[in-house]
């Protein structure tokens, strides 16, 4: 059985990563997903969460991404997001504002739509904070 699997990670405006890979995990809607070499093929939406990659030399990275598509297939495993961004990429001070944005925007809602979407913007804002965090781990 195969020790590591092509891994790709994609967005509207890059592609974020593709290598040899020996794991990931991150976010599904039902639970946290661990992916080796030889999982079953499956499809499923992914959360925003921080995204742990073990390269093929078993290298440790993070990175934060936001919702999408993990394709897990027998050839290569494809996570398709809307954003992805490694922690030296992270301005924290915008990350900072745009967490205190949405607490505000949360606090003056009425709507149940605008409670999940200010909702959406907290988990975001604070999943790219933590991932800028582990930027010091990684160094």
């Amino acid at each position: 059985m195969p020790v590591h699997f092509n891994f790709e990670v994609h967005t509207p405006y890059r592609p974020f990563f593709s290598g040899r890979v020996e794991s990931i995990s991150l976010m599904l809607s039902d639970g946290e997903i661990g992916v080796y070499a030889g999982h079953c093929p499956f499809s499923a939406p992914a959360l925003s969460c921080i995204l742990r990659i073990k390269d093929d030399r078993g290298v440790l990275r993070h990175a934060f991404i936001t919702d999408g598509i993990l394709e897990v297939k027998e050839h290569k495993t494809v996570l398709m997001v809307d954003t992805a961004e490694w922690p030296e990429e992270i301005d924290r001070e915008r990350a900072l504002a745009a967490k205190q944005q949405a607490e505000e925007d949360l606090e003056t809602s009425l709507m149940k739509f605008e409670i999940e979407n200010a909702k959406a913007k907290i988990r975001r804002a604070a999943f790219r904070l933590k991932a800028y965090e582990l930027r010091k781990k990684e160094s």
